[in-house]
C-alpha cells in the first residue's frame, strides 16, 4: 500500500513543497529511502523505527521505501522524521484514509523514545507552502509560535509521536495555536542597549545619526577603548524601527539558520552581527556542504560590524563586495543554487596604527611610518570605495568618564533619523532600486546635489587644499545631502558641506606623530 504525507523543505529562504510517498510491499524487511537525501535525512529510518517502537506501535515486517519527491531536489535535515513515521503508520493502516492528510502539512524531528524537537526553516515552510494555497500545518512545540506568526494558517502544535497518531485518528483534538502578532511584535522590538549610555562622543554620535539617515556605511577610527564597539553596538538602536515585513524576512534567514531563541516566533529588533576576524569566506557569505546562510545575510535589515578591520583576511573583505552592492548572496553548487538575502548596513572599526595608541595623547606610538601604511594597506580598496564616513574617535576624557548625566536616547535620535529617511524614500519613489542617499548614482548626484556658488566654492577649496579623489567628492555630496535632509532642507547649503567634509578623515590623513594632520 501506498502512502502520500505533505511535507516541506527550504531552499535558500524559500519553502518548497515535499511529497513523502511510503510504500509497504511482502519482501524481506528493509527500509529505504530515496530522492536525493542527505545524511541526515538517510539516518531517519533509524530514529524512525526506533520511535515507533518505543511508542507502543507495531514495526511493519515488510519492505519499506520512501520516496520524497520532486525528486531532483536535495533533501536536508531531519524535518522528514515525522512524515515518514506517519506514512508508515497509513500504510500500515493503523488509521483509515483521512481526508485532512490530503492538505494537513507534517514536520519534526523524532527522538528515539517518539518525543518530537523542533527543526529549522519552519517559517520559510509555512509561507512558502500557504502561496500555494496550504492553510493547515501539524508542527513540533517548539517550532509553533514560529509557525503561527503567519496569518490565515491554522497551526496544530504537538509533543509526540503519539500526540500526533491520536490527532489524526480523531481521538485527541487540537485546537490551533492563535497568536497576537501586533503585541507580539511590539514586545520583541525592545532594545538591551540605548545611545543613553554612552558618554561623551558627541561629534561620534552625529555622525552616526548621519549615517543612519542615509544608510551610509561608516569606518571609526580610535585608539582601543575610545569606545568604538560600544558606539557600534548601539547602532541599531538609532535606525527605523522595523516593518513586520522586515521582521519576517529577517526572521526567515534565523530560522533557516536554526538561530531563532528557543520560544521566539519573531526577530523584531534590527540585528547586530559582529564576526571575529578570524571568519572565512564561507562564514561571511554562506555556504558549506550543506549550505547555509553566514554573517552578511543574518545581518539582513540589521548591521554588520567589523571590528579591527584590517586583521580580517584581504580575501574575506573581497567577498563583501558583491552583496554590498547587490543586496543578496547566490551560492551555486553542482546540484543546486541558492540565494539569501543581504541587505545590511556595515559598520567597521580600527585602530589609527598597529599599536593602536597614534591618536592618543596619553601614550606614545611605537610605529614606524612604514608599519602603518602596511596597516593600512590590509583594508581592501574596492570596500574602502564604499565607506560614506570616517569618523575620529578620541580617547575619552576624564570628565567624560565621570560625568553622571545620560546623554541623548536613542528614541529622540530615531525619531530625526526616520524624518530623514522618509523624505529620501519621497524623492526616489521612481527610481527603482534607489530608497536612500548612500544608493544614489552620477545621475541622482547631479540631480538632487546641486551646490550653490559658496557650497561649490567651499567644496573647491577642500579638494584643493586635502587632495580629494573624484570618489571621496562624490560621498561628500551624498553625505551633504542626508544632512540637508536631517534639518528638512531641499537645499545643500555651505554648513552642510562643511560637515560632510569633516566625515572623509583618511582620504586627507597624514600620519605624523600625535595624531591626524
Amino acid at each position: 500500500m501506498i502512502a502520500k504525507v505533505l511535507a516541506g523543505t527550504v531552499l535558500g529562504v524559500r519553502g518548497v513543497k515535499i511529497e513523502v510517498e511510503v510504500d509497504l510491499t511482502p519482501g524481506v524487511p528493509m527500509f529505504t529511502i530515496v530522492g536525493l537525501p542527505d545524511s541526515a535525512v538517510r539516518e531517519s529510518k533509524e530514529r524512525v523505527l526506533s520511535a515507533l517502537k518505543n511508542s507502543g506501535f507495531s514495526l511493519p515486517l515488510k519492505k519499506i521505501t520512501v520516496n520524497l519527491a520532486p525528486a531532483d531536489l536535495k533533501k536536508e535535515g531531519s524535518a522528514f522524521d515525522l512524515p515518514i513515521a506517519v506514512g508508515i503508520l497509513r500504510g500500515s493502516e493503523h488509521f483509515g484514509d483521512i481526508e485532512m492528510l490530503q492538505r494537513l502539512v507534517i514536520l519534526g524531528e523524532l527522538s528515539l523514545e517518539g518525543t518530537l524537537r523542533p527543526v529549522k526553516g519552519v517559517l520559510p515552510i509555512v509561507l512558502g507552502l500557504k502561496s500555494l494555497g496550504y492553510t493547515d500545518f501539524l508542527i513540533p512545540e517548539g517550532n509553533a509560535a514560529e509557525a503561527a506568526i503567519v496569518q490565515d494558517v491554522r497551526v496544530y502544535p504537538v509533543r509526540s509521536l503519539v500526540e500526533t497518531y491520536r490527532f489524526l485518528a480523531g481521538e485527541h483534538p487540537i485546537e490551533p495555536l492563535t497568536v497576537d502578532r501586533a503585541r507580539l511584535f511590539e514586545e520583541a522590538s525592545q532594545y538591551q542597549v540605548d545611545f543613553s549610555e554612552v558618554k561623551g562622543q558627541e561629534h561620534v554620535r552625529r555622525a552616526l545619526e548621519v549615517a543612519a539617515a542615509g544608510a551610509h556605511n561608516v569606518l571609526m577610527v580610535g585608539p582601543p577603548g575610545s569606545g568604538k564597539t560600544m558606539l557600534a553596538r548601539r547602532f541599531p538602536t538609532i535606525l527605523p524601527k522595523m516593518t513586520l515585513e522586515e521582521a519576517l524576512e529577517t526572521t526567515k534567514v534565523y530560522s533557516v539558520a536554526g538561530l531563532l531563541p528557543p520560544g521566539q516566533g519573531l526577530m523584531a529588533t534590527r540585528p547586530f552581527r559582529s564576526p571575529h576576524h578570524t571568519i572565512s569566506d564561507v562564514g561571511m557569505v554562506g555556504g558549506g556542504t550543506n549550505v547555509k546562510p553566514g554573517e552578511v545575510s543574518l545581518a539582513h535589515h540589521g548591521v554588520l560590524f567589523l571590528d579591527e578591520l584590517p586583521e580580517f583576511s584581504r580575501s574575506v573583505l573581497e567577498v563583501l563586495r558583491q552583496p554590498m552592492e547587490d543586496g543578496w548572496v547566490t551560492i551555486t553548487r553542482a546540484k543546486m543554487s541558492v540565494r539569501y538575502p543581504a541587505k545590511f548596513q556595515l559598520v567597521a572599526a580600527m585602530n589609527p596604527c598597529p599599536c593602536g595608541y597614534l591618536t592618543d595623547p596619553r601614550h606614545e606610538c611605537t610605529c614606524t611610518q612604514g608599519q602603518i601604511q602596511r596597516y593600512l594597506s590590509r583594508i581592501s580598496g574596492p570596500l574602502f570605495d564604499r565607506i560614506d564616513l570616517h569618523i575620529e574617535v578620541p580617547a575619552l576624557p576624564f570628565e567624560d568618564l565621570v560625568r553622571k548625566q545620560p546623554g541623548e536616547p536613542s528614541a529622540a535620535i530615531r525619531e530625526r533619523v526616520e524624518a530623514a529617511r522618509e523624505i529620501q524614500l519621497q524623492r526616489f519613489k521612481d527610481r527603482p532600486g534607489i530608497y536612500f542617499n548612500a544608493h544614489m548614482g552620477p545621475q541622482e548626484l547631479r540631480e538632487f546635489c546641486q551646490l550653490d556658488e559658496p557650497s561649490e566654492q567651499l567644496l573647491r577649496t577642500a579638494i584643493e587644499r586635502f587632495g580629494y579623489s573624484a570618489r571621496a567628492y562624490h560621498r561628500i555630496l551624498k553625505v551633504a545631502r542626508t544632512i540637508a535632509d536631517l534639518e528638512a532642507s531641499d537645499r545643500i547649503l555651505p554648513h552642510h558641506v562643511s560637515e560632510a567634509i569633516q566625515y572623509r578623515t583618511l582620504d586627507r590623513a597624514s600620519w605624523v606623530s600625535g595624531g591626524w594632520a
